[in-house]
């Protein structure tokens, strides 16, 4: 239960802070981070707010997702488009794959895959195999060729579970199935590349060739030797050539090989019987789904759902993630299980605090950012005016709220959970690392332990303490796959320079570029206060908008090329050309624009600050690219429905008991936060 109180300093409603100290009466507690976890200040209204708590149990939060035809998931009749066959774009999606040009391609979030061996094949045998890698490692130069039995596995998918995890966790090995048998022997293939490129490298190449992700490339490192590059050439075409295609460019000055997956349409024309048939058979299975979930992580539901339904927690997308603490109903596509084989399932998940609803076959995976936004339903208890107003005033202060943010919106912030939910350190700091290429000191921030005793942190404070990523490895919880996966990575490789991009380069690159994401967020949260505390609140000359949007004219254009940024003019500021509300801020990147006034110099001061100043947003050892985008200044909820209830305090109750509650709904866009939308209505700081 986060507790919130009214925090009266403002600046035009702006309230500072200098070290850990805040102005004016600092009463606000959470039982998370509170004040500490953001500067989330600066509001737009002028009402005075109330203290109430949110999230007292998951049924206060209930978020509904929006599906990208308007529907709400949940809905009897709901039809997602991805469902339906190949067919000409609506213009409503026109329009919404333009809007998404504004919001990043979150990461937000944390697309996490999970191939822990040591839960998909128990600790004795997954002990086995690392033994026997050690053994082959030990042995590189032998003729001989070992194998390992990891045992029999009669189900279908279970046997594909092993194969792509072994893989994934050591691709220098091959899996062969003999009858129901996995066996597992060094890969000739792997050993072959290894030799012309780095191992580092031809482990990255191994696992884009199993992912076998569409519209996906990789890039080899920068190779002056024309001979050697065409070695590379020969090799994947040799081995891979029905597959990809190679081809080397320059980029300043150095040449590089990138190889590209085929697209359908570029395999031969002619083709046998037996490959017609072949690719047939190869034919995806995709099952949509609605799930609803109760007090659990979107990650954490589909690493169980994985389990039971023996695949992989990779084959679920999702168009977003959802909040832990919270009834959530999102949209799901799951890869290779057909409807009935998912329907088998429903009461498993039950027990799980999950249930399962409108199963349907589809032609294809959700994408991430492929929403409208979210419905929300809210309960906020304990309502009472602070300082000394008169309960009686209460309906008021809500109505002032409610109907000020409805009209006025509020800043578009960030929300805490777009930096994780540590409170010593945060995924912004390890982002920031990264982005300078510190790769030890990024592991050591990613292991940083947080208060407690548990599993994790000891395993954690093991680590920093002693070095040992072997015995680390042992301590940490199985369920944490991005840690075993990391510690295993850096007891293979080691804990030095290198050995910590090898340990970056072990997760999926959705996890990697989500911490400078995170980054980037914390500087648009602050270049959002900024810009209002120093500019004001009316677009002035060098502030960034949509081209094209003037008054009367944002929603006229059907063009689907992405939009074009406009400067605004001094014509155009004096003419109040624009409003607040149709103001864009960048997401530092490398092909943003960034404002021509007092807020583009800001940027360039505060990335100077963290040692970014020169900064490409490339972080070439981990093949990370942020080219950045551009949010919002402000958000608007719809849809906005609330209601007051005030009990009549009878005798022998408490004043817990009978306090007020606010019951509230409304809408919003992808990638707001309902508790940056409440910290306005509440004139609080949400976490």
């Amino acid at each position: 239960m986060a507790s919130v109180m009214f925090l009266p300093c403002f600046l035009r409603f702006c309230a500072f802070k200098s070290g850990n100290t805040w102005c004016g009466k600092s009463e606000l507690t959470t039982t998370a981070r509170g004040m500490e976890s953001d500067s989330l200040s600066c509001f737009i209204s002028d009402h005075e707010g109330f203290h109430g708590t949110i999230k007292n149990s998951p049924q206060d939060f209930v978020v509904i997702e929006i599906g990208i035809n308007g529907q709400l998931v949940n809905s009897p009749d709901v039809q997602e488009e991805h469902t339906k066959g190949p067919s000409q774009p609506s213009q409503a999606t026109k329009r919404d794959d333009k809007s998404k040009q504004s919001k990043p391609d979150d990461t937000d979030i944390l697309n996490q895959d999970c191939f822990d061996l040591n839960v998909i094949l128990g600790p004795a045998v997954n002990k086995e195999l690392e033994h026997f890698t050690n053994k082959i490692r030990v042995k590189a130069d032998e003729e001989e060729q070992v194998e390992l039995s990891l045992g029999t596995y009669p189900d279908k998918h279970l046997r594909a579970v092993v194969h792509r995890a072994v893989r994934y966790n050591f691709p220098f090995l091959q899996t062969v199935t003999n009858q129901s048998e996995i066996r597992v022997r060094e890969d000739p293939d792997f050993k072959e590349l290894a030799s012309l490129a780095s191992e580092g490298e031809a482990e990255e190449f191994f696992r884009f060739i199993d992912a076998k992700v569409p519209g996906s490339a990789f890039t080899f490192l920068p190779d002056d030797s024309k001979e050697h590059r065409t070695s590379v050439h020969h090799f994947v075409s040799r081995r891979f050539g029905k597959l990809v295609e190679t081809k080397s460019f320059t980029d300043q000055q150095k040449t590089s090989i990138t190889v590209r997956l085929r697209e359908r349409n570029k395999q031969p024309k002619k083709r046998t019987i037996a490959e017609c048939q072949e690719e047939k058979d190869e034919v995806t299975l995709y099952t949509a789904f609605t799930l609803r979930k109760e007090n659990l992580e979107t990650l954490e539901a589909i690493s169980y759902m994985a389990a039971v339904l023996g695949v992989l927690p990779s084959d679920f997308t999702y168009a977003g993630i959802k909040d832990k603490r919270a009834i959530t109903y999102q949209a799901m596509v799951v890869k290779k299980i057909s409807p009935e084989w998912l329907l088998d399932k429903v009461s498993e998940f039950e027990r799980r605090g999950m249930q399962i609803s409108h199963v349907r076959s589809v032609s294809e995976p959700l994408k991430l950012g492929r929403l409208q936004g979210n419905h929300f339903d809210l309960v906020i208890k304990h309502l009472k005016p602070h300082g000394n107003r008169e309960l009686v005033e209460l309906q008021q202060l809500v109505k002032d709220g409610v109907e000020n943010v409805k009209n006025r919106g509020f800043v578009n912030y960030y929300g805490p959970q777009r930096f994780g939910s540590g409170s010593c350190v945060q995924a912004d700091q390890v982002g920031l690392a990264l982005l300078k290429e510190k790769m030890e000191a990024s592991v050591k921030l990613f292991f940083t332990p947080e208060d407690g005793d548990d599993l994790q942190n000891k395993a954690k404070r093991h680590f920093l303490l002693t070095g040992n990523a072997k015995e680390s490895l042992a301590l940490m919880p199985a369920y944490k796959a991005r840690e075993r996966l990391m510690l295993r990575a850096l007891h293979r490789y080691g804990s030095g320079q290198e050995g910590c991009v090898r340990g970056w380069l072990s997760l999926p690159h959705s996890m990697r570029v989500f911490y400078l994401h995170s980054y980037c967020s914390r500087v648009w949260n602050e270049a959002a206060k900024y810009r209002l505390q120093k500019l004001g609140f009316k677009p002035v000359q060098g502030d960034l908008v949509w081209a094209g949007s003037e008054k009367g004219l944002k929603d006229t254009t059907e063009d689907v090329n992405p939009p074009q940024v406009h400067v605004v003019t001094s014509e155009e500021e004096k003419d109040d050309v624009f409003s607040l509300d149709q103001v864009i801020l960048p997401m530092p990147g490398n092909s943003v624009k960034y404002p021509e006034n007092l807020l583009g110099q800001w940027y360039q001061g505060r990335l100077a600050q963290d040692g970014l100043g020169s900064c490409r947003f490339r972080v070439t050892p981990l093949k990370l690219n942020v080219p950045g985008c551009y949010r919002p200044l402000l958000a608007k909820p719809q849809n906005v429905t609330y209601s007051l209830r005030i009990a009549e305090k009878l005798q022998g109750q408490s004043d817990e008991t009978c306090a007020p509650n606010l019951t509230l709904s409304f809408d919003l866009d992808a990638s707001c936060y309902a508790t940056v939308c409440l910290g306005e209505i509440m004139k609080c700081n949400l976490s």
